[in-house]
């Protein structure tokens, strides 16, 4: 299901079904796998990494992810691609809300900066479950002022295809488990393997755990880790190359089930490039000044704060 926002109780939303298409999925015992996994439980929004490692590295992913809070109480992640531009999945902005972004300087002091603007990718439905959404989950997110030197924004427009079996990151401020809410806000990052595509109405991305895949809980994502972004190449040439959307339990579970540590879906990054590189140099030119949604709504801009 979609990771889901901290705030909110379980989500009643449909496992995802589909066809399979491509790499260690296609035709293959894991195809199956994933599929009976979801079909016995909610597939929810992503929220925190399991298993995930703090980071307190200066100069590593805390320059470019960053939290995403909305006045529901609600928390995603994000990747900064530009000083006052953040790339998330779209059902983090779809509620008529206010948001903030949360980024960590190098002495790893918190910095809260407004979100005056954000689009959400125009074939996304909002209020649809896993199962049913028929587009793509990637919004942008417009900041009231660019963030400063301690940042180091990534670049997704050399993003490439993610292979099947390639080792990847991924990062996030997301609970450890889901009954504990308390452990989110924290920036973890864990390793995982891409295993292929799932084809459910939009095509996704499918990483999990290399040591354990999804047989039993493991490394993966969690409430408020939806949005981050998934990474290759390591610290020092991080490349962002997907997207956080939603995650699964394990398919061993006890009675305590969980939509976590399973399988987590990414919406590929290189797919969408043409339209993040539209909608980004759109957002460029809105203003503070600018107050009101225009459009179909699927762009809209906030009300500037009272000074």
């Amino acid at each position: 299901m979609f990771p889901r926002p901290i705030r909110q109780a379980a989500l009643r939303e449909r496992p995802a079904r589909g066809r399979l298409g491509g790499g260690l999925l296609r035709g293959g015992l894991l195809g199956a796998a994933l599929l009976g996994a979801l079909a016995g439980q909610r597939p929810t929004p992503a929220a925190a990494v399991i298993n995930g490692t703090t980071t307190r590295d200066p100069d590593g992913a805390r320059s470019f992810v960053v939290r995403i809070e909305s006045t529901e109480g609600e928390i995603c992640s994000g990747t900064l691609i530009a000083p006052d531009l953040v790339l998330s999945a779209a059902h983090c902005v779809m509620r008529p809300a206010g948001y903030t972004v949360i980024s960590v300087d190098r002495g790893f002091r918190q910095h809260r900066t407004q979100v005056i603007a954000a689009t959400m990718h125009p074939d996304f439905v909002p209020g649809t479950t896993p199962e049913e959404q028929p587009g793509v989950d990637l919004a942008l997110l417009k900041l009231e002022r660019p963030l400063g030197a301690d940042y180091m924004p990534l670049d997704p427009r050399g993003a490439g295809a993610i292979g099947n079996g390639e080792a990847v990151d991924i990062a996030g401020f997301g609970v450890v488990a889901e009954n504990r809410r308390g452990s989110a806000r924290v920036l973890r990052l864990a390793h995982l393997v891409s295993i292929g595509s799932l084809q459910v109405a939009n095509r996704v991305t499918v990483v999990t755990d290399r040591r354990r895949m999804a047989e039993t809980s493991g490394a993966g994502a969690c409430l408020g880790d939806s949005g981050g972004p998934i990474l290759t190449g390591g610290p020092g040439g991080y490349r962002i190359v997907g997207v956080v959307s939603w995650s699964s339990g394990a398919l061993q579970q006890g009675a305590r089930r969980t939509a976590c540590g399973g399988f987590t879906a990414v919406t590929p990054v290189a797919e969408h490039a043409g339209w993040i590189s539209a909608r980004s140099a759109e957002l460029s030119r809105i203003q503070v000044s600018d107050a009101l949604p225009r459009g179909d709504g699927s762009v809209w801009t906030a009300r500037p704060r009272r000074r």
